[in-house]
């Protein structure tokens, strides 16, 4: 039994301390500890101390995991600060090793009474869906609510429309209109009521384009003939706008294959008939974010003689009536002015026997002319 207790004793004192604890504790039988008053200033979102100390370095810790250094020895910034119970540490890193913690906010209620397994995600291009579970140890009357919080401005909307279970409690919230949402990182947290216990909130955070679930592509144009098929889709989005595609093709009567792309348009040549659907997911997160839902299959036959799609046609119809009123102008044009100027008869060169331009016009002396020149006086003048 003494080797027991003598075992006991020599057991490092860090080794007796909370996971979340540093192995230098506050020693009390110091008199003037270098750090005193280790307090949350939530206004300021600041953990911040009294430094009494030669201290130069102090690193701030959340959870035991290393966050940030602290600024001129004397304070650490908390940019979000948690609804739920969280230890903030600070450790001396250069100077005499120590340490001390706080709790904040300070835990109120059963943690299982909070609400459960809190998720959310945009979907259908407009609407933001946030679902969660009763806590297993929530009291019977216990009520739900959800707010969104920009973390950057702080501004807060609650919840437009709930869904509640048989018992009549909040378990899933819906945001018809997320335009007018932030899209900056938002904090989901949901409170909990209870007229005779106090509930512990729930929260997650995240940027409301990391969680968005694409919509499913819309097809707007398509057509093929025997040697070439195209087809057009567009996804829409308050949020993203870089996708990536995947094509799902099966010609004939062959296995189907996938094809990804980051063009949102499909050419073949020489297609003959198959069946294609598509589908889509942001191409920035695309290393975690699920596909969204497959487009209705379009099935093509192209074969010879395939009409073109009416669209084209239509530019093809307007295109061809231009050309041709652009011909009949051109010809009306050019009658016209032959009729306003008609071209004037040269003279002969006597000294050369040339036209001076080169080109005649036959001219019939019996013809009348717009304007006759009478002949006064004819003087002929000798060859040289």
């Amino acid at each position: 039994m003494a080797f027991v207790w003598l075992a006991v004793f020599l057991v490092p004192v860090s080794g007796l301390l909370p996971p979340d604890h540093d192995p230098y504790p506050i020693d009390i039988s110091d008199p003037d500890p270098p750090i005193k008053n280790l307090r949350m200033e939530p206004e300021r979102k600041r953990l911040t101390w009294d430094l009494h100390g030669n201290v130069s370095e102090i690193m701030c810790f959340i959870n035991s995991k290393a966050f940030t250094k602290a600024r001129k020895r004397t304070y650490c910034s908390i940019p979000d600060l948690s609804c739920q119970a969280t230890n903030y540490s600070i450790k001396v890193t250069k100077g005499q090793p120590f340490s001390t913690w706080i709790q904040y906010p300070s835990q109120e209620g059963n943690p299982r009474a909070a609400a459960d397994n809190l998720t959310c995600w945009v979907h259908d291009v407009d609407f933001l869906t946030c679902s969660w579970a009763v806590g297993r140890e929530a009291p019977r009357d216990v009520q739900y609510n959800l707010y969104l919080e920009n973390l950057d401005s702080y501004e807060k909307w609650p919840c437009s429309q709930y869904r509640a279970d048989e018992q009549g409690t909040n378990v899933q919230c819906r945001f018809h209109n997320i335009s007018v949402l932030s899209k900056d990182q938002t904090r989901f947290l949901v409170n909990g009521t209870s007229i005779g216990s106090k509930i512990p909130c729930s929260e997650t955070s995240d940027r409301l384009a990391k969680i968005e679930v694409l919509a499913a592509p819309n097809i707007t144009s398509r057509w093929c003939n025997q040697s070439y098929s195209f087809m057009q889709w567009q996804v829409r989005s308050h949020l993203n706008d870089d996708f990536k595609y995947e094509l799902q093709i099966q010609k004939g009567m062959e296995l189907p294959y996938k094809q990804e792309i980051y063009k949102a348009f499909l050419e073949l040549n020489n297609p003959g008939t198959y069946t294609v659907q598509v589908r889509a997911r942001d191409a920035t997160f695309s290393h975690y974010k699920p596909w969204g839902p497959w487009s209705v299959p379009q099935h093509f036959v192209c074969e010879e003689g395939a009409r073109l799609p009416v669209w084209l046609t239509s530019l093809l119809i307007a295109l061809g009536t231009l050309l041709a009123m652009g011909l009949v102008l051109r010809f009306c044009r050019f009658s016209v002015m032959q009729k306003l100027f008609p071209p004037i008869p040269h003279m002969k060169d006597h000294i050369n026997g040339k036209l001076q331009n080169g080109r005649t016009m036959t001219w019939d002396p019996d013809q009348d002319s717009q304007e006759e020149c009478p002949v006064a006086e004819v003087q002929v003048l000798g060859e040289t």
